[in-house]
């Protein structure tokens, strides 16, 4: 794979795509890493690669959004490797761990056999990470890319994944004292989007967000 190299057509469909989602823009032009800041970077990080943005299994850490969101809906593809594992860190500050000083919706091969016998419900792909489960069943096979989108809306958080809506409840329906001290994050009105990589090739593309306030 060429890296930092792109398709010339690219950038256009993506403004074209855009264009059909009224209100959204990309947050990922398809040729350089421009809006976004590495954190905890891993070997090359985060790398483009023919318009998309790619976490190499050498590589990984934090790659996040320059600017702070609140409540915005976010639509993305991915594709993992066999047993990818990825997330998307929302409302999360730059500094320590995204899955409890901010939220991260999981991103993860799921019943690959390496995670079987031990997950925990909320570990699962498209689970707010050790806080709220999703349901499972709905994501295509590694290989193949996946639809998903994040709407977040003051304590509202739905997960839809390949058009099924996988989660769609409220943060305050998590109310016991242990885990609201574990996840402070929980408490969050706003914060840098991220991906946070962990080790496995996960590539994106068509990174598109509306913000609602």
């Amino acid at each position: 794979m060429r890296r930092l190299a792109v398709w010339c057509a690219l950038p256009l469909v993506t403004l074209l795509a855009a264009a059909q989602e009224p209100g959204f823009r990309s947050l990922f032009d398809g040729q350089t890493l421009g809006g976004w800041k590495l954190v905890g970077g891993k070997g090359p990080g985060y790398v483009v690669e023919d318009g998309k943005l790619v976490c190499p299994a050498d590589g990984g850490g934090n790659l996040y959004t320059d600017r702070e969101y609140s409540d915005f809906i976010l639509r993305f593809e991915f594709l993992m490797e066999p047993g990818g594992n990825n997330g998307v860190g929302i409302r999360s500050p730059l500094a320590g761990d995204a899955a409890y000083r901010g939220l991260e919706i999981q991103i993860l091969d799921d019943q690959h056999e390496r995670y079987k016998g031990w997950l925990k419900p909320e570990q699962h792909h498209g689970s707010v990470y050790g806080l709220i489960p999703a349901r499972t069943g709905y994501l295509k096979p590694a290989g193949q890319w996946n639809d998903e989108e994040i709407l977040l809306d003051g304590r509202r958080i739905r997960i839809t994944l390949n058009g099924v809506i996988i989660l769609d409840t409220s943060l305050d329906i998590v109310q016991e004292p242990q885990v609201l001290k574990k996840h402070p994050g929980l408490a969050r009105a706003s914060g840098h989007i991220g991906f946070l990589g962990h080790g496995t090739r996960v590539e994106f593309r068509n990174i598109r967000l509306r913000e609602l306030r």
